[in-house]
């Protein structure tokens, strides 16, 4: 059989789109979580030597020889835990069980002058050892690839709402021309949404937990095999050393409620972006933002004038592909049928999919950013050629001087009709206004009628 490569993928994710999802692997692939389930195994039956009630002692050197098992852990080593689960290796028969090939796994390493085997998962359910194994990849996925990513773009929007804070434009409410704002001050307002969406992630991240308390939550092997130990102090411990929270009354399983909470903040992360890919597109459209053309790129088949915002289309793609997942994701993992059944595992599988295509969201959307420029000249003819957008302040002035139907005033002089700035100041000349007041208001432009937008730019 023809050795499958990416453009045999089944998933664009391991195949069009590989390039992005590459520093992911290290934390979604099937290999990787075989390496955390032998650092689960391996840690666990050095914390079961350290304790006064066992008979089991592991020296230094054999400590370094086991640690080995996961910290160097490679390709040559997932295929031998392939084999033993799926056709069996030396000793072993196939296992038909992906946990137990990890037992036999470091049975097999293990040093020769270590007598131990019978120590390897002791009064352990596998789902004590994947609950685990998955949060020390989900962690750093979060930490180390996602959360870096979604910072540049923050990092990127805050440098263009400081460059782009005086740039003047004409801004939309229910699609209408409104009130203007600044570009500067738009980019700005999804700085600070992502700023605070990135503190969710950070602290659901930082929040993940884990249990180790045997086949029904209740530590029923440990005790039946050493009553007097307090086997929850010494779980509390041992998840606590793997950098984790210690979910202490749980079922067989873990209730997975640590896991909805960042698939959720990342969701909610990816609502900015989404939105923020959706408000760009449009900005494109009206010529607002101009693209630049990439050396030799082809915008479409058929008009070669075109440079189609394919960035922020394919981050809308992934972002919304992503949220569907993670909202599967957290509504399934949370629930298990009494105290266990197996349906989340498979479940679980797509954790890693489900990032890959919040990755591909950030990479596009950083990308496309690179490269928007402000069309300045078109944004000013806009906000000149619609200079109705003063009636706002016209009203507001006119109501801080005692005119009780100032709105209706400038309502039957605007709504519905094509104005000038000249009938604006046709109007003013009929008020019953003070010279200076009558000033304020002719030097009313659509271009400076813009708060303090530029402030709120600068501050971001």
């Amino acid at each position: 059989m023809t050795e499958r490569g990416p453009l045999a993928a089944v998933s664009p994710l391991d195949g069009r789109y590989a390039r992005y999802t590459e520093p992911l692997v290290p934390y979604a692939s099937e290999r990787a979580l075989m390496r955390a389930r032998v650092e689960v195994e391996v840690e666990y039956l050095i914390a079961l030597a350290d304790l006064d009630a066992t008979p089991l002692s592991i020296d230094d050197g054999q400590r370094a020889t086991l640690r080995a098992l996961y910290e160097e852990f490679d390709d040559e080593d997932a295929s031998v835990v392939k084999q033993l689960e799926t056709e069996g290796y030396g000793e072993y028969s196939a296992t038909n069980h992906d946990v137990k090939a990890i037992e036999y796994f470091i049975r097999l390493g293990m040093p020769d002058d270590l007598d131990a085997a019978n120590w390897i998962h002791f009064g352990l359910t596998s789902e004590d050892v994947n609950n685990l194994a998955q949060r020390l990849l989900v962690k750093p996925a979060a930490q180390e690839v996602l959360i870096p990513e979604l910072r540049e773009i923050r990092d990127t929007l805050v440098e263009m709402a400081h460059t782009y804070a005086d740039v003047p434009m004409l801004a939309r409410t229910h699609g209408q021309p409104a009130t203007p704002t600044t570009f500067g001050k738009e980019m700005a307002v999804y700085a600070s949404r992502l700023g605070q969406a990135i503190g969710r992630v950070e602290r659901a991240a930082e929040g993940l937990s884990g249990k180790l308390a045997g086949a029904s939550g209740t530590y029923a092997a440990h005790v039946a095999a050493y009553p007097d130990v307090d086997w929850p102090t010494f779980a509390e411990s041992f998840v606590g050393g793997l950098g984790l929270e210690h979910e202490p009354l749980t079922t067989q399983v873990n209730p997975c409620d640590d896991l909805a909470v960042l698939f959720d903040a990342l969701r909610g992360a990816n609502n900015i972006l989404l939105d923020l890919d959706l408000d760009v597109w449009l900005y494109v459209s009206d010529r607002y933002l101009g693209q630049e053309a990439v050396e030799g790129e082809t915008g479409s088949s058929t008009m070669p004038h075109k440079v189609n915002p394919i960035d922020f289309e394919n981050s809308e793609g992934n972002l919304s592909k992503a949220n569907s997942d993670l909202r599967f994701l957290g509504d399934y993992v949370t629930n298990s049928r009494l105290q266990r059944d197996l349906s989340d595992s498979t479940v679980k599988r797509n954790i890693g999919a489900a990032f890959a295509h919040c990755l591909i969201g950030y990479s596009k959307c950083q990308n496309g950013l690179a490269k928007v420029v402000p069309n300045e000249q078109v944004m000013a003819d806009d906000l000149a050629g619609t200079p109705e957008i003063i009636g706002e302040a016209v009203q507001t002035i006119l109501r801080r001087e005692g005119y009780a139907d100032a709105y209706e005033q400038v309502k039957k002089a605007t709504r519905g009709r094509e104005v000038t700035i000249e009938d604006f100041h046709d109007m003013f000349a009929d008020l019953d206004v003070s010279d200076e007041v009558r000033a304020e208001l002719e030097a009313l432009t659509p271009t400076d009628y813009t708060g303090i937008a530029e402030q709120q730019a600068d501050n971001s």
